[in-house]
């Protein structure tokens, strides 16, 4: 309870941080929105799903894409903000108190998760006002949907513990920055987030269809009543929700475990 009670206080400390510098939140506001409208407007009528060049097909088939890409993309600002607070000292300070080490990182990756969820709101309003709808095309209902933002928010809680390692590997802030963008994009555009990935090659489609963030869209897909894609027998595509539910889990298990090590390792 006590590692518990620490990391709350740490998430704290960053949240009333965010409060007082705006612009973060703005910024991190801005980027997904235009996703958004620029996806769905320029290429709303040249994308081909399935057999539909239909706007309004690919404008479903795209959302679950833009929503779990900006969960991903969270994980720059999560390891540029680790890296900052090694850079000025401040995780010196956290040293002197009696506190538990791994809960520098858990709080941090907790105000994180609230920020994201805040962009998650804003970005579900700006999607129905360009005219998504859950259910449009096969049935869901509230429960589905909010599990579908559940496992959006799970996946990019996972992410920000890869963040969080390589805001600890690197010197400045603008390194981690750099670093936490260079693996996302070919994760996030090597996948069925923007395409139906039955149009790729053999070898291309395999990797897609393996990919952790293809497993959270199609899950989200499926729990928003329109799977979009042609049929896959790859175990991720046949059963999404438990795939992005354990690829999830194993993330957070993983690169926890080599972000805390490395955190105690810097600081002793």
């Amino acid at each position: 309870m006590s590692a518990v009670n620490d990391s709350l206080v740490i998430a704290r400390r960053n949240l009333i941080r965010m409060t007082r510098i705006p612009e973060m939140v703005l910024f991190g506001l801005v980027q997904p929105v235009m996703f958004v409208v620029l996806f769905t407007y320029v290429f709303g009528g040249s994308m081909k799903i399935g057999n539909s060049t239909d706007p309004d097909v690919y404008k479903n088939f795209l959302m679950a894409g833009i929503f779990a890409q900006t969960v991903t993309f969270a994980t720059a600002g999560a390891g540029a903000g680790i890296a900052d607070d090694m850079h000025k000292g401040l995780i010196d300070r956290f040293r002197s108190l009696p506190m538990a080490r791994g809960a520098v990182l858990t709080g941090r990756t907790l105000a994180d998760l609230v920020q994201t969820a805040v962009t998650m709101v804003v970005l579900a309003v700006v999607a129905l006002l360009v005219g998504w709808r859950a259910g449009s095309v096969g049935s869901t209902n509230v429960g589905k949907v909010l599990a579908a933002f559940g496992l959006l928010l799970l996946l990019g809680y996972a992410f920000t513990w890869i963040g969080a390692v390589i805001g600890l590997s690197v010197r400045t802030p603008e390194a981690a920055t750099s670093g936490g963008l260079i693996w996302l994009f070919p994760v996030t555009f090597l996948s069925n987030a923007f395409v139906d990935s039955s149009k790729m090659t053999p070898w291309l489609r395999h990797i897609a269809e393996w990919n952790p963030f293809s497993a959270t869209v199609q899950a989200c897909r499926r729990l928003f009543g329109d799977p979009g894609v042609s049929p896959s027998h790859a175990w991720p595509m046949e059963h999404p929700v438990w795939a992005s539910f354990l690829y999830s889990i194993a993330i957070i298990a993983v690169f926890r475990t080599l972000a805390v090590r490395k955190y105690r390792s810097a600081a002793g």
